[in-house]
């Protein structure tokens, strides 16, 4: 499995900023789409586009549903491009290309293809078919929708946590996995060897941003830190939660030795394959998403491990159990000539309980609906169950979308880099310059 993650969103992101320029400013073929109807069709017939980012073993799994959906509706016929990542999709929205269902794999996205009409606002057939939104949680609404918009529907869904390996925790005296901060860090520094030059030979818990999946957006959950203002409106990182957290990571960093953490991290696999750190027992415990599960089933089957929630900071324990959750998001190409027939296959997989099962099952995420949560249909090892039980929890979070997608995380991340590095060492001034920096990207957002 190939996850989308947010490094490789980051990698794209100056073309992607470039084609949202486009979408944003208007400069589209004009191609003006089908209208839906007043009531539901009562059949339905004809082909319909759909394109995702999905490839190999993963975007066999989505033909397998769509294969389901043409046997359900057996007058229709689903056209598959598999493999367009945001980009694409965005340029051939924005061209007028003949495009009707997109998939996308970043919630970061949806205040670009909302703001601009790119995805069309679903509130007229979510109102028509009575389809019932509470089946989603909050959470999940809320990554799909922007600005009083409902221009998409969430699919299957991403959520972190710890892992640990459990051969390592045994051996320094742990039976448990850590619930706080402050736990973290004693039990990674008691798990932490050196070689005899001083250099790291095994590191309990890697510190540093810029590893693997340590993200500031996926560090969102510790300590439930804020992004933006309740409105919307402006930036707010510069909070105590942010401050918190950061101050933790720097004192941890200084313990070790930001050099000596560069340079281990430098040695280490990739992330995406059988070398990676963790499973190759050079990383005693990790933040990860759900789908190192599967991962590690193919890649490391004999690696003892365990997964829990990712640990709070201490002043903010009424969080554990919660975590940040992100996920596949799906909406109607402003130019589809086929809108009934989009929005049928769109509601389909995003709302039918064994479509978003078995997309579940075989993608290997979680599931974004109550009764798929609930499915008995649901097959995964047991150490999957705890991101399960992170997508059910009233402490889940996310980060709000933005008419600039993700360059307010990009923004925070470059001050991030130098705090660690101690390049920044003012964190007050530093998260107020980062706040003015996205604010000033959002007025310019709305600039005519």
């Amino acid at each position: 499995m190939k996850k989308y993650s947010y490094l490789r969103k980051l990698a794209t992101f100056g073309a992607v900023a470039t084609t949202a320029a486009l979408v944003l400013s208007g400069c589209s073929s004009g191609t003006s789409g089908s209208s839906f109807g007043a009531s539901a069709p009562q059949s339905l017939k004809g082909t319909v586009s759909l394109w995702h980012f999905f490839t190999d073993r993963e975007a066999s799994v989505i033909k397998g549903v769509v294969d389901n959906f043409e046997k359900a509706n057996p007058g229709v016929t689903v056209t598959i491009h598999s493999g367009q990542d945001d980009q694409k999709l965005q340029q051939k929205i924005a061209t007028g290309g003949d495009i009707d269902v997109a998939i996308s794999g970043s919630t970061d996205s949806v205040g670009l293809f909302c703001s601009s009409g790119s995805f069309r606002d679903l509130a007229p057939v979510i109102s028509r078919d009575k389809v019932d939104m509470s089946q989603f949680s909050d959470v999940a609404r809320s990554y799909t929708s922007f600005d009083g918009k409902q221009c998409a529907l969430p699919m299957p869904a991403d959520a972190y946590g710890l892992y640990y390996n459990t051969d390592l925790l045994k051996a320094a005296g742990y039976t448990a996995p850590p619930k706080t901060l402050s736990e973290l860090e004693a039990m990674a520094l008691k798990m932490t060897t050196y070689n005899t030059d001083g250099s790291i030979k095994t590191l309990g818990f890697n510190p540093l941003m810029n590893f693997y999946e340590n993200q500031p957006v996926n560090w969102t959950g510790v300590n439930g830190a804020a992004w933006m203002s309740d409105d919307g409106t402006k930036s707010d990182v510069n909070n105590q939660a942010w401050k918190d957290l950061l101050t933790w990571q720097k004192g941890f960093i200084d313990k070790i030795g930001y050099d000596k953490l560069k340079a281990f991290s430098a040695g280490l696999g990739d992330e995406w394959s059988a070398n990676n750190a963790f499973q190759t027992g050079q990383l005693a415990m990790n933040l990860d998403g759900e789908w190192r599960v599967a991962f590690i089933a193919d890649q490391k089957p004999d690696l003892h491990y365990g997964t829990a929630p990712f640990p709070t900071g201490d002043q903010y324990t009424d969080l554990y159990g919660g975590g940040y959750t992100t996920g596949t998001i799906a909406g109607i190409a402003k130019g589809s000539q086929h809108a009934e027939l989009a929005w049928a296959l769109l509601k389909y997989l995003a709302t039918n309980t064994d479509a978003v099962v078995d997309l579940s099952n075989g993608i290997k995420n979680i599931p974004t609906t109550k009764d798929a949560l609930s499915s008995p249909k649901l097959d995964f090892p047991e150490q999957f169950t705890t991101f399960l039980d992170i997508a059910k929890s009233p402490h889940l979070i996310t980060v709000p979308a933005t008419a600039i997608g993700h360059a307010n995380q990009t923004t925070f991340q470059n001050f991030w880099d130098n705090w660690q590095s101690g390049a920044d060492t003012d964190l007050e001034a530093g998260l107020a310059k980062v706040d003015h920096d996205i604010d000033n990207a959002l007025a310019l957002s709305k600039a005519p």
